[in-house]
């Protein structure tokens, strides 16, 4: 298993269109996420840590902002030519369209596997928060013979009809599958459960080139909806159970695998409150298993009179007589005396003058919020100016880059 050669295709070329306007000027990967991440981080550092190293980056959407994170974060050493994190715009190789579904951006770039010639090909997605031994995975299909391995997430089945559902043996081969089934099946090992796709894939790569390069004669462009059901007609597909996936550091305290799918406005929230607290549900410090992300050269943060609780606040930082509770504050944001926060993330050079209050908001980077202003009280003024969710959340989106000089009160001088 270890001697296999392995190639990883990591589908970053996501709209977002849910977690608008967040990705009004990124694409959904290059969300900034926790004080120092972004969304992407988290599947290349679980290749990564996992010693798999060759990795394209299918971009599409809004890419620069990504393109620039990996040039500044994904470096990998130059001297072991299959040590890579290489982005990869659509080539339009095929046709002048862009890539049209998962399988067709994998056809799209067909050429880049004949050329590494790997044993296995892994397809994973950039739009979630988790962690995951990647080679344990490999593992598991190399041991059963796969064609093709599924990673698989259980979840209750009250709630599995809000996912595409795997129907599997109790030695995880495939049996068929279903997009939000009104009467999921519950997995052959756990009545009150079900498979849910988590959008992650192993292919022997002949099968996957064949499945290609059919799939492109078809007209069919998506793996969940396509390629796999087509595929288990005739090969020997498998469902990983990722319940089963050992890392390393992990807490007894934590989540057990803990995998969220941050693709709308309140689940991106909501998994910002889960790596809060003294033991939160997903701990984002694992010494053996980290998250790797840019190395930001600016200064420490500073705090002034301040009262800050259950709260993360990344370099840069200035607060200065405020309060801080529930919150994610990321670099260089700054607070003036008497500004109140409670569960809100706030991003990249954000200032919040003297005297504001915010309560369950999202503030995109380079905003300054006026003084005394009142945000996440009054829902329906919000509305007026901001997006809102369903359950509340105020989101303010980007705004116009600016240049701050600070005094220790954080005003512009």
């Amino acid at each position: 298993m270890r001697n296999s050669k392995i190639l990883a295709l990591v589908m970053a070329g996501g709209e977002g269109s849910r977690l608008h306007p967040l990705t009004a000027e990124r694409s959904k990967p290059s969300v900034p996420f926790g004080a120092r991440y972004r969304i992407v981080d988290f599947v290349l550092s679980n290749l990564v840590n996992s010693d798999i190293p060759s990795i394209y980056l299918l971009v599409q959407y809004k890419s620069q902002s990504l393109i620039e994170h990996v040039r500044k974060a994904w470096v990998l050493p130059p001297t072991l030519p299959d040590h890579f994190v290489t982005v990869v715009p659509p080539q339009m190789r095929s046709g002048q369209s862009w890539f049209q579904g998962t399988a067709n951006a994998v056809f799209q770039n067909i050429n880049l596997i004949r050329a590494h010639e790997p044993d296995l090909v892994l397809v994973f997605g950039a739009d979630h928060v988790y962690r995951m031994n990647v080679r344990q995975m490999v593992q598991f299909h190399c041991d059963r013979n796969a064609d093709a391995t599924i990673a698989a997430l259980p979840v209750p089945l009250s709630q599995a009809s809000g996912f595409g559902i795997i129907d599997a043996d109790g030695n995880g081969l495939i049996r068929g599958f279903m997009e939000k089934p009104e009467h999921p099946p519950a997995m052959a090992n756990d009545p009150a459960r079900a498979y849910a796709s988590m959008g992650n894939y192993i292919f022997n790569t002949d099968v996957l080139l064949q499945a290609l390069e059919e799939a492109n004669e078809r007209g069919e462009h998506d793996f969940g909806q396509h390629v796999l059901p087509r595929l288990k007609e005739t090969h020997k597909l498998y469902a990983y159970d990722f319940a089963q996936n050992q890392v390393p550091g992990v807490k007894d305290y934590e989540e057990p695998f803990y995998w969220r799918d941050v693709g709308t406005l309140d689940s991106y929230f909501d998994a910002h409150m889960n790596v809060l607290g003294l033991e939160p549900r997903f701990d984002i410090f694992n010494a053996h298993w980290p998250i790797i992300s840019s190395n930001y050269q600016g200064p420490v943060a500073k705090f002034f009179n301040a009262e800050l609780d259950n709260s993360i606040v990344s370099a840069g930082c200035l607060v200065n007589g405020a309060k801080v509770k529930n919150c994610v504050l990321r670099r260089e944001v700054v607070l003036e005396p008497g500004v109140e926060l409670e569960n809100c993330l706030v991003m990249d050079s954000v200032v919040i003058r003297r005297g504001a209050k915010l309560k369950r908001t999202i503030i995109d980077r380079y905003n300054v919020i006026e003084k005394d202003a009142r945000i996440g009280f009054d829902l329906e003024a919000d509305r007026a100016r901001y997006t809102v969710t369903d359950s509340g959340i105020v989101v303010v989106p980007e705004a116009q880059h600016y240049e701050l000089e600070r005094t220790s009160f954080g005003e512009k001088t």
